[in-house]
């Protein structure tokens, strides 16, 4: 049985991930400090894994568990534009210092084979109409998140010379069903709303973005932990799929499709001014890897969660669902 360290596993993505490496017979360390109320209650949890609570910046207290493990993911962070606006210095004390002196920590240890490092399409920025841009494109870091993540990019590249196979993951913007559920997402934020309060406003509909499940993330970072590291050492991959590249305006007319009752008004000047559409065609010839889940699949999934009696997302308000940001004022 291989033993991972899965760095931010009680979030949105780590929970799907998590579950999936049990269920293929990894033994995790799941290192999160749980920054959100969401993130105290009870999820399924596998024997095969060991939660650690733990800020990851504390690299003498994570030493230890690097000594046992044969692979590193790193999920953890501070995520999104609002969050790494608001807290700046924190920000850059995770998001880039945090997650450097990780990494060199990672250098040192023998044991360890690869690390995978997340990374987001976000760097792009703002591209041309109509280009599908490739690993190789310009990155035009917009928000201190993706910023955070360039760096951390051209940290991982300056070492080549290193033993440790690293491979960093530019994932699009992920949608679909975690136990830690997230509707601070454009698909999922979007089938909230318009079952919600059968309304939405839309900024900026024209504008681009590509989007992939969380399962699809899963199954990749599983295929590259499980790849030869000659190929995947020092390699840079776009994470997603040429069919989930879609205009906002075209999320809203697919969920209309499902919810037709609902009202849309399409507005311009919003503050997320990213648009660009990304090309996935090294992912599929090096790797073989295409996605399994379109956003039409998504859209089902996320309005019969939003359906069922199971669960009390409609009582509060779907931006909350990161849980009470206030709480980073008592992280150092």
């Amino acid at each position: 049985m291989k033993t991972i360290l899965v760095i931010g596993g009680y979030g949105y993505i780590g929970r799907v991930l998590i579950e999936d490496l049990t269920k293929n017979n990894y033994k995790v360390i799941n290192i999160d400090l749980r920054i959100y109320e969401d993130q105290n209650k009870d999820y399924n949890i596998s024997t095969s894994e060991k939660i650690v609570h733990l800020d990851f910046r504390n690299t003498d207290k994570i030493k230890k568990y690097l000594a046992l493990v044969d692979q590193v993911v790193i999920l953890g962070g501070l995520v999104g534009e609002y969050i790494t606006n608001k807290y700046l210095k924190l920000s850059e004390s995770i998001n880039v210092s945090g997650i450097v002196n990780l990494i060199d920590a990672c250098e040192l240890q023998k044991n360890i084979k690869n690390l995978v490092f997340i990374s987001t399409c976000s760097n792009y920025g703002i591209t041309k109409k109509n280009v599908l841009v490739k690993e190789d494109h310009e990155l035009r870091p917009l928000s201190p998140y993706a910023k955070a993540k360039v760096k951390i990019e051209h940290h991982i590249l300056s070492k080549k010379k290193s033993s440790l196979s690293k491979t960093i993951l530019r994932f699009a913007t992920a949608f679909g069903y975690s136990q830690r559920m997230r509707f601070d997402l454009t698909v999922n934020h979007f089938c909230y709303s318009m079952f919600k309060n059968n309304k939405i406003e839309v900024y900026d509909p024209d504008t681009w973005r590509p989007y992939c499940h969380v399962k699809d993330f899963s199954r990749i970072i599983i295929k590259v932990l499980n790849s030869d590291k000659d190929q995947i050492k020092n390699q840079v991959y776009n994470v997603g799929s040429d069919i989930n590249n879609f205009t906002k305006a075209g999320i809203v007319n697919l969920i209309r499709e499902k919810l037709p009752n609902s009202k849309v008004v399409l507005k311009k000047g919003g503050i997320d001014k990213r648009d660009y559409r990304v090309s996935f065609e090294k992912i599929n010839k090096e790797l073989n890897f295409s996605t399994v889940y379109s956003v039409s699949n998504g859209i089902d999934e996320i309005i019969k969660i939003l359906q069922s009696a199971e669960h009390d997302y409609l009582k509060e308000d779907a931006l909350k669902f990161r849980g009470n940001f206030n709480i980073l004022a008592n992280v150092k």
